[in-house]
């Protein structure tokens, strides 16, 4: 595929943009920093259209030292590797006494940053620079100080909160019991952990605890980065909050509702460093979808005196702007140790050995807890060949990954790009099952038949894309039913997906849903809302599309009996052990791949590689 080269590249720069490794966007970039700032070395202007290109990418920074471990559009024909890459030596040591970095006779202005890591040498954008300094000083600052609380009455509640299902007290190690007391001790705790590891489980009764063991009402936040995933983390802590006797008040939003975002105001959001936020307790879920920029407005507006709790799975797909902060943090270094009150609350749980369903803390996850971090391990959800295959992903275990889908087990399924007799039968099967519900007017069954079977793929566009798929299946269908599929009307069955928030309505962007048919004969649009759905009517939704098939990351926060993955090439830069560990921890039930074995292989094999400086120990050069 031809590169669209912007016309003032040329010469290093040049030979990058005709490969397609650089757009006209990071060419302009750094050639207007060059020129405002005086340089005209080839490597640094290099350097620099690279570190936007990263940025662009979704990393923090550029490594220097793996300059040429970049991917482009698997359509193009360019041999990366044959591209003229310098010696990154020679580059760290002409951005050592570039203006760009040190300043210089042109002007303050100092766009770049180079650091040393103690895996080497990175390249900023001053403004990312600036935001992973200030997440890092202020996480280090909520650390200096600790809560005051009561032991006796931490440990009472601990101990009325975690029990097993008989009522007698947990079986130890338990590490939900674990987080609970890093969240009473400590004013930011970080807990990590897989789909169906009880995460929202634990934050119900980390609320629950701290309600009982404050002399006064507490203001509780209760936010995550899409109104899909603040909608289910409303719904979870609802359903819970009688038998807990939490009190009725704290409503889930958006990050950027909780921030008070403004269009056009002075300052874009209403809550920041000199207007704090008014909550004694934040919660944060499905964190791993949080950007460096908003993690950095969160921590800027969080009181130094309020609980900050962070949730999510560091091994799922990352936010689509720059920054993986959580893995970033669960990986970062560790200093110091485990708070006193920690350990005396929860002697037991740290010091115990495995059993049959919790395994024991190791000796990494030990140091973790002086951070507050604590990672859930227990699976509820799904178990057995299902989560074998999740931990082989996420382990980068492809021989393991491939004895577990050759295995023949009822849970997991493989199959070859064009053996779809199976993925059509699901499709059809579930249409049928989504459609009988809906003209007979049952809106919650038809969303519960909604979440039998789900298609998912990493592309858009392309043979392997969502849309040539989604095709497929509206053919299938049809031909099942004998009715054609109108995609631009309204029909019973019909699966939606919402594409835009509309806070007027309580429907965001990524929820779906089915029209559905009504006694009086009109149609309404069923969305699920905890126990009982919520039906408008369709003509008042103004951007939802039908969905017979979803990409990956649509599919994050949501759960499906069965999960069809049909997987690209095994060239594609889209596939990675994110997303395949994604994918395959939607299902309940049996995930089903698409693919060959060298698809398989190199998306366990192929990681995100965002380029960061919290998980290290880095030394700014001097100016």
């Amino acid at each position: 595929m031809e590169a669209l080269v912007p016309v003032a590249a040329s010469g290093l720069v040049g030979a990058f943009a005709e490969a397609g490794v650089l757009t006209a966007a990071d060419v302009h970039v750094a050639h207007r920093l060059g020129r405002l700032g005086g340089e005209a070395s080839e490597r640094v202007l290099l350097a620099a259209a690279l570190a936007v290109r990263a940025v662009r990418s979704g990393s923090v920074c550029l490594d220097v030292r793996r300059l040429s471990e970049v991917t482009v559009d698997e359509l193009s024909d360019d041999d990366i590797a044959a591209l003229p890459w310098p010696d990154p030596v020679e580059v760290v040591a002409e951005l050592r006494k570039s203006p760009l970095v040190i300043g210089g006779a042109g002007g303050p202005l100092v766009p770049l940053r180079l650091v040393d890591s103690d895996e080497g040498e990175l390249l900023y954008l001053a403004r990312y620079f600036a935001q992973e300094q200030q997440i890092r000083t202020l996480l280090d600052v909520r650390a200096e100080d600790v809560p005051r609380v009561r032991p006796s009455e931490v440990r009472a509640a601990l101990d009325a909160l975690f029990v097993a299902a008989d009522g007698s007290p947990a079986r130890a190690p338990d590490r939900q019991r674990i987080a609970a007391a890093l969240a009473a001790c400590r004013w930011t705790t970080v807990i990590a952990g897989g789909p169906g590891t009880g995460k929202t489980h634990t934050v119900a009764r980390i609320l629950a605890l701290l309600v009982r063991a404050s002399p006064r009402p507490l203001r509780i936040g209760l936010a995550a980065p899409t109104g899909k995933a603040a909608a289910r983390l409303q719904e979870s802590i609802d359903e819970q909050s009688g038998v807990l006797g939490l009190p009725p008040g704290p409503k889930a939003m958006t990050l950027h509702r909780l921030l008070g975002w403004r269009r056009g105001g002075g300052s874009r959001f209403r809550w920041n460093a000199d207007n704090r936020l008014p909550y004694d307790v934040v919660v944060v879920d499905e964190t791993s979808m949080v950007s460096l920029t908003l993690m950095c407005r969160v921590l800027e507006a969080m009181r130094p005196d309020a609980r900050l709790i962070l949730v999510g799975d560091p091994d799922q797909l990352t936010s689509v702007d720059a920054g993986a902060v959580l893995a970033d943090l669960v990986a970062r270094p560790v200093h110091g140790e485990i708070d006193v009150a920690v350990r005396e609350l929860v002697s037991s749980d740290l010091d115990a050995a495995s059993d049959p369903d919790e395994a024991a803390l190791s000796a990494g996850e030990h140091r973790r807890l002086a951070s507050g971090i604590v990672r859930l391990s227990r699976g509820r959800r799904f178990g057995g060949d299902i989560a074998a295959l999740a931990v082989a992903i996420r382990d980068g275990d492809d021989d393991r990954v491939v004895e577990v889908l050759s295995s023949g087990s009822d849970a997991v399924s493989w199959r070859g790009s064009d053996d779809i007799a199976e993925l059509r039968d699901d499709v059809v099967r579930s249409s049928a099952n989504v459609t009988r519900a809906a003209l007979a007017g049952d809106a919650d069954g038809a969303l519960a038949r909604l979440e039998e079977h789900r298609l998912l793929c990493a592309h858009r566009e392309g043979p392997y894309g969502v849309r040539q798929w989604a095709r497929h299946a509206m053919e299938w269908v049809a031909a099942d039913t004998g009715r054609a599929l109108d995609p631009g009307g309204w029909c019973p069955g019909q699966p939606l997906l919402v594409a835009a928030n509309d806070h007027e309505l309580q429907i965001y962007n990524g929820d779906t849903g089915v029209v559905v048919q009504l006694p009086d004969g009109s149609l309404g649009a069923a969305f699920a809302r905890g126990h009982e759905a919520m039906v408008i009517p369709p003509s008042r939704l103004a951007d939802t599309h039908t969905v017979y098939a979803m990409t990956i990351h649509r599919s994050q926060g949501s759960q499906y009996d069965v999960v069809s993955v049909v997987l690209p090439e095994e060239s594609s830069s889209l596939l990675t052990r994110e997303l395949l560990y994604t994918a395959v921890t939607r299902a309940r039930r049996h995930v089903r791949i698409l693919g060959s074995e060298e698809a398989v292989r190199a998306g366990v094999r192929r990681r995100v590689l965002r380029a960061s400086g919290l998980r290290r120990e880095i030394r700014p050069y001097p100016r």
